[in-house]
C-alpha cells in the first residue's frame, strides 16, 4: 500500500508492472462507479491493480481484473472482488480512446488508483506494448542510472 500525498491527492495503489511492460504514450483521469463497501476497502488500501486492464464495449469503458478486497464490516453488502467496474469518461474522451486503441499494439491500462477530494479516481494510460529486447534495454538503463548515482554519492562522501 503506497500513500503519497500531494495537493489533496492520496495514492492508494500503483500498477508498477505497467511501466515495465508498456511505453506510456498518454495518460488521463477517470472516475469509477463503485459500491459503498468498495470505497471503504479502497480507503484502507485493500486494492490490487496488477493484472487489471481496460476494455471498451458498446461505447462504455470498463476496468477488468482489478481486485478490491471485501470490506470486513460489509457483510451482505460486499460485492464480488473481481467484478467489472465502469469508468466515467466524457464521450469525446471515449471516442478518442476508441480511435487510439484501434491502432496496432495500443492498449489501455490502469496506472494508479487514488483519492482526490474524497472521490476515487483512476489514472489510465494509453500505452504500446514493449518487446522483450525493449524491456532488457529499460532494465539496463535503470541499472546504469543507479550506478551513476552511487558513484556521485561516494564522491560526495569523499570530498
Amino acid at each position: 500500500m503506497a500513500s503519497k500525498k500531494q495537493e489533496g491527492v492520496k495514492i492508494v495503489a500503483h500498477n508498477r508492472k505497467a511501466r515495465h511492460d508498456y511505453f506510456i504514450e498518454d495518460t488521463m483521469e477517470a472516475g469509477l462507479v463503485l459500491a459503498g463497501t468498495e470505497v471503504k476497502s479502497i480507503r484502507q488500501g485493500k486494492v490490487n491493480l496488477r493484472d487489471s486492464y481496460v476494455v471498451i464495449r458498446e461505447g462504455e469503458v470498463y476496468v477488468q481484473g482489478m481486485h478490491i478486497s471485501p470490506f470486513e464490516q460489509g457483510n451482505r453488502y460486499n460485492q464480488d472482488p473481481m467484478r467489472t467496474r465502469k469508468l466515467l469518461l466524457n464521450k469525446s474522451e471515449i471516442r478518442r480512446l476508441i480511435g487510439a486503441v484501434g491502432q496496432d499494439g495500443m492498449a489501455l491500462i490502469p496506472l494508479e488508483l487514488y483519492l482526490k477530494a474524497g472521490l476515487v479516481k483512476m489514472r489510465l494510460a494509453l500505452a504500446k506494448g514493449k518487446k522483450l529486447h525493449d524491456k532488457r534495454h529499460s532494465l539496463a538503463d535503470r541499472d546504469a542510472k543507479r550506478q551513476i548515482e552511487r558513484a556521485f554519492r561516494s564522491r560526495a562522501k569523499e570530498a
